[in-house]
């Protein structure tokens, strides 16, 4: 490397990395120097050099690889972002749950009873906590903790700064949800592909990702989007097999759909795991504002989980908490909950058997907000002509890890029967060419 790496201390070594990056004279992809060569023509200690990268690692600017070395990195960028569009279009994208199968929140608040808190007490109400113990009961292993976080986003972030460092691989399935991969990479981690077929996450396409070095694992155990294929019991088995030879990979469970699934939860993680979560956000069933996950954990992972949950920092709202209590627990917000359930379901139903009827084969998948749509042609290309058409619909590259996807993702809750057939027929005669 003909650039001149400068100082003494891990400080200086590090502001003299950064102003290289940001002067063009390090580029995306360009190694530093092993710690011991750069500590001799520095004249300073191999640890001060090994503080230096791994600073530069937490910043993102760098990425360590352990044998392989250190590299510049791309500068990190929030990616796409799931939600409405602003489109003359018919957004059919936007993968959010319809406004008339949630709660009204007006009513939500006048159901429920509020109390003030100060400081240094409970932060989890105990009939929350007993709801959720009692909802995580026989589906995560013994022996667990419940904690409350901030949705599943805030989960995931929460169990990577307890458990990983930036640098640090996270498997997740391929094609993955975009709001989760998106996070791996703002913290620094490096996102691993497990390719996905109708029974979930593929178990080889898993294991040869922790060949590699992986330190965890995201798994969506229902309701995957973009594909909205749930693991069936038998791959559960084989993916639990898996990770019995790896008890020190964290495993995480993003178990988003929980209140409108209508499929069985099967969990992959096996009583050899030594840190795991599993996490059932409600925004799917109550609402995005209603940001709040239950997580079930270990019992380390929790107390780490809790350092940084501690009164005075942010734990989650106990107005928060009492409102979701109240959409789980009172009779008309639960029928509420079934309704939307049973909605969710006829609007998928109708779309996939749009699509059928056009001649478009796909899976029957039961649960969650999207359908996934083979297309066997470039994703981008069949988006941009549906476009063409009237219709925004997500390209299966948006989703992409490690492999390309010849699919798009449509979203179901606009869907009625007469804009089935119309976006079904649209796009048979793209497909057609």
């Amino acid at each position: 490397m003909k650039v001149k790496i400068s100082g003494h201390s891990a400080q200086e070594i590090f502001e003299s990395v950064r102003e290289l990056t940001k002067s063009g004279d390090l580029q995306t992809g360009d190694s530093l120097p092993p710690v011991r060569e750069l500590a001799r023509q520095l004249g300073v200690n191999r640890n001060t050099v090994s503080s230096a990268y791994q600073r530069l690692s937490k910043a993102g600017i760098a990425i360590t690889q352990g044998r392989l070395g250190t590299r510049i990195c791309a500068d990190l960028k929030p990616g796409e972002q799931e939600g409405a569009t602003k489109t003359e279009l018919f957004d059919l994208a936007d993968g959010s749950p319809s406004k008339a199968w949630l709660p009204d929140l007006n009513d939500v608040a006048a159901s429920t009873l509020f109390n003030q808190y100060l400081y240094g007490e409970e932060t989890i109400l105990p009939h929350v906590e007993e709801y959720g113990r009692n909802w995580f009961k026989g589906a995560c292993p013994n022996n667990f903790k419940i904690t409350l976080c901030n949705g599943a986003i805030d989960t995931l972030e929460r169990m990577m700064t307890a458990h990983l460092v930036p640098g640090d691989k996270v498997v997740v399935e391929d094609p993955c949800y975009i709001s989760s991969a998106n996070a791996i990479r703002l913290a620094g981690m490096q996102v691993i592909g497990a390719t996905v077929d109708e029974h979930g996450m593929q178990a080889e396409a898993l294991e040869a990702a922790l060949e590699k070095g992986a330190k965890a694992v995201l798994v969506t155990p229902r309701a995957h989007n973009p594909t909205g294929v749930n693991i069936t019991q038998e791959r559960a088995e084989e993916i639990k097999s898996v990770l019995a030879r790896y008890p020190d990979v964290i495993v995480m469970e993003d178990d988003h759909f929980s209140l409108l699934a209508l499929t069985p939860h099967y969990s992959v993680i096996p009583p050899t795991t030594r840190n795991w979560a599993i996490y059932r956000s409600v925004s799917k069933g109550l609402g995005p504002d209603l940001r709040m996950a239950f997580v079930a954990a270990d019992r380390e992972s929790v107390k780490r989980i809790n350092t940084r949950l501690a009164p005075g920092m942010s734990w989650v709202s106990r107005v928060l908490q009492a409102m979701v209590y109240t959409c789980l627990t009172n009779d008309k917000f639960v029928q509420q909950l079934h309704l939307a359930k049973a909605h969710c379901a006829a609007h998928r139903s109708t779309l996939i058997q749009a699509l059928k009827h056009h001649g478009i084969s796909l899976v029957d998948t039961i649960d969650g907000l999207n359908v996934w749509v083979p297309v066997k042609q470039d994703s981008q290309a069949t988006a941009f002509s549906l476009t063409r058409k009237g219709w925004l619909v997500r390209p299966g590259s948006s989703f992409d890890v490690d492999t390309k996807s010849e699919a798009i993702r449509v979203s179901i809750q606009k869907i009625e029967a007469k804009t089935a057939d119309t976006f079904a027929r649209d796009l048979a005669d793209i497909i057609r060419g």
